[in-house]
């Protein structure tokens, strides 16, 4: 799994593409999805996400991806679980501190950021928190609803 992690920041720029494209088909298939309905799906999606993106990315199922922000490296890999950036340990050889054999995951996040075009740009933008109620849950099913149901007024 670390090799194909490794491979995957060295070929950020093309795996980031691929997921522009699969993305908007994934929106695409909004209506489908709604017939069919997301709590039905919910699980078999979650399946083949987790399947497909811990084999490239070794994913940890957060429900709120941002593998595009952080240069096709998922912070979740690091021990200290830190979405924005490195912690004050990372040894001089780029290493981790608490898993001194693997290199940081802000280290190779920052190495595909530079790959990718706007990379640098998106992995300055700071993440919210993880919210751990949706561990497990599909990521994508989440990008498809934000990018296609309206959003509920704000109440005054």
């Amino acid at each position: 799994m670390y090799a194909l992690r490794r491979w995957s920041v060295r070929h950020a720029r093309g795996l980031n593409r691929f997921y522009d494209g699969f993305e908007r088909l994934l929106v695409a298939c909004a209506p489908l999805f709604r017939r069919l309905g997301y709590p039905r799906l919910e699980r078999p999606v979650a399946l083949i996400e987790r399947a497909a993106k811990g084999l490239l990315f070794d994913c940890r199922m957060c429900g709120q991806c941002v593998l595009s922000s952080t240069g096709m490296s998922c912070p979740m890999n690091c021990p200290k679980n830190l979405r924005n950036g490195p912690c004050g340990g990372v040894r001089a050889n780029g290493h981790c501190e608490v898993r001194p054999e693997m290199r940081c995951v802000w280290v190779e996040a920052f190495e595909g950021a530079r790959r990718i075009n706007g990379g640098i740009d998106k992995i300055r933008v700071v993440q919210a928190p993880v919210d751990r109620r949706l561990e497990g849950r599909s990521a994508w099913l989440k990008v498809v609803r934000e990018r296609t149901e309206p959003r509920p007024e704000a109440r005054p």
